[in-house]
């Protein structure tokens, strides 16, 4: 008799999910497109990004040298 291992889901399974139908829909937009290759601005039309017109930037460790 073989036991059965059951897993239950993780948060990374669904992070997984998530990267595969990014995945696929770039997929399918690239198989739509009539050029070579998808723009950054098509890319970031199917992946449903907003650009900030905000720049943040990273404070820098003043001289700090660990």
């Amino acid at each position: 008799m073989s036991d059965v291992v059951t897993l239950s889901p993780t948060v990374s399974d669904h992070v997984a999910l998530a990267e595969i139908e990014l995945c696929g829909e770039l997929m399918i937009a690239a198989s739509a497109a009539v050029g070579e290759r998808l723009s950054a601005d098509r890319i970031d039309e199917v992946l449903d990004v907003k650009v900030s017109t905000d720049r943040t930037t990273v404070p820098r460790q003043g001289g700090h040298r660990g």
